[in-house]
């Protein structure tokens, strides 16, 4: 028997994307905003620079912490309720980061934000597939979230630099308010809310497992990056078996926080592990080429920023046809397409050529990302059932972030050490780096476009 149609979004659907996709391009912002604004935080509140390295930090780290956690709770509460939480929590802690009188109060303002954020991500694309039942609509719908989240990146520090030629360093952090009023003020009219009636209390100890496990992992593989030592590792190893313990509850309780299940489906499992490696990549590859560009090209922050637009334009293009092709072909080898094109573009940059060659190359390579954002969390959230759709959702926000991360401390490690090697901090060092960098990303990607046939070639496409 033929399953039935799923009833297809109109106007007022379209509409609420945009609701959910407005706070997702604020949250990717706050993540690079702050860039250009630390040295007059530095001056004005006096901050150590372990104070600043934390004003910088607090903000990643509690969204990396508490996007499990928030996933899960959406699923019990309702998602727009925690929508709607997250946007109050985010505007009121933006408006005390701004007015902040001490770096303490800052960092821990930014922390708020970076837990409110926790609650807003994972609520926003849980609530994409709400909205949008249709396999081909919903595909779309989660390109444009990808886009929005990959564009904010990229204008972070573009919009810090043009906010601070004008206004004081607390106006990076004032433009939350607005848009989380309007969240506010919308989304209560434009969008469903949706809850798991038999979902069960939220255990809060493996709320602290899941702490214990995720927040580790992400400050040691930051710190490898900066300087390699024993405390990283002892902490990735102490976030491990927080980690191993996560898991072993879960499998025991009625309730879990975080549904094992999930892993047991084919298309979830591979989805979530290339996008977990290729995320890795793209944030060694992004790391090392701002490094590249500063240093060695001797370019301010606010022009890296701006030169670096078009890779992130690429990005975007890339994640909106994507959804297009998976109408025809089968989305593993659409992605797998687009991680062959990223390793094309990455061992571009291997030979030593100059700028304007270098950034093509770096386009070229983000646009074949584009297709891993967009279809990878398809693929995740779309193959877990619509009541575990939170709890999806953020693994799906957490494997990109830990990607990230993982690939910033890997990657920069690279690097550096290719930079120390040359003997001398010169541009033309950081230069080699970028090669190395490259070289390795093409490598990773090669690879992954591989996996992603050998793991995903049997999703059809949603035409």
């Amino acid at each position: 028997m033929t399953a039935p149609p799923a009833v297809r979004a109109g106007r007022r659907e379209w509409i609420g994307l945009a609701v959910l996709a407005v706070p997702t391009l604020l949250l990717a912002v706050d993540n690079s905003v702050l860039y250009l604004a630390l040295p007059e935080i530095t001056a004005d509140l006096g901050s150590s620079s372990t104070q600043t390295l934390w004003i910088t930090d607090a903000y990643g780290f509690m969204i990396a912490g508490f996007l499990i956690t928030m996933g899960t709770l959406g699923d019990r509460i309702g998602r727009r309720r925690l929508l709607l939480l997250g946007a109050l929590a985010f505007g009121l802690a933006s408006a005390a980061a701004a007015y902040a009188p001490s770096a303490e109060l800052l960092i821990a303002a930014r922390a708020a934000m970076g837990i409110a954020g926790a609650a807003v991500m994972p609520a926003t694309l849980s609530m994409i597939t709400d909205l949008f039942r249709d396999a081909r609509q919903r595909g779309m719908a989660i390109a444009v979230w990808t886009s929005c989240f990959m564009a904010g990146g990229a204008l972070g520090p573009v919009l810090g630099g043009l906010l601070l030629e004008w206004y004081w360093w607390g106006a990076v952090f004032l433009i939350g308010v607005p848009v989380m009023a309007v969240v506010l003020v919308l989304a209560p009219v434009l969008l469903p809310e949706r809850r798991v009636t038999d979902a069960g209390r939220l255990e809060l100890t493996s709320v602290a497992l899941s702490l214990a496990a995720i927040l580790p992992v992400v400050y040691g593989l930051k710190e490898l990056a900066k300087d390699p030592g024993l405390v990283p590792v002892l902490a990735i190893v102490a976030g491990a078996v927080a980690g191993v313990a996560f898991v072993r509850r879960q499998c025991r309780l009625a309730a879990p926080l975080l549904d094992v299940a999930l892993f047991g489906d084919r298309a979830f499992r591979g989805a979530l592990l290339v996008l977990l490696a290729g995320m890795a990549a793209v944030g060694g590859i992004y790391l090392v080429t701002t490094q590249y560009l500063q240093l060695s090209a001797g370019m301010s922050a606010l022009a890296a920023g701006l030169w670096l637009v078009p890779g992130a334009v690429a990005t975007i293009v890339g994640s909106m046809v994507a959804p297009l092709l998976a109408r025809r072909y089968r989305p593993g080898l659409v992605v797998a397409a687009g991680l062959a094109v990223s390793a094309a573009g990455f061992l571009a940059l291997v030979p030593d050529v100059g700028l304007g060659v270098a950034l093509v190359a770096f386009s070229v390579g983000m646009l074949g990302t584009g297709p891993l954002g967009a279809l990878g969390i398809d693929l995740v959230v779309g193959s877990a059932p619509a009541n575990r759709a939170g709890s999806a959702s953020s693994l799906a926000e957490s494997g990109g972030e830990l990607g990230i991360a993982l690939g910033v401390a890997a990657f920069g490690s690279l690097a550096t050490a290719v930079t120390a090697s040359s003997g001398a901090v010169t541009g033309a060092a950081h230069a080699d780096g970028l090669v190395a960098v490259a070289g390795a990303s093409a490598l990773l990607t090669a690879v992954l476009a591989g996996v992603s046939v050998a793991l995903l070639r049997h999703v059809r496409p949603t035409a």
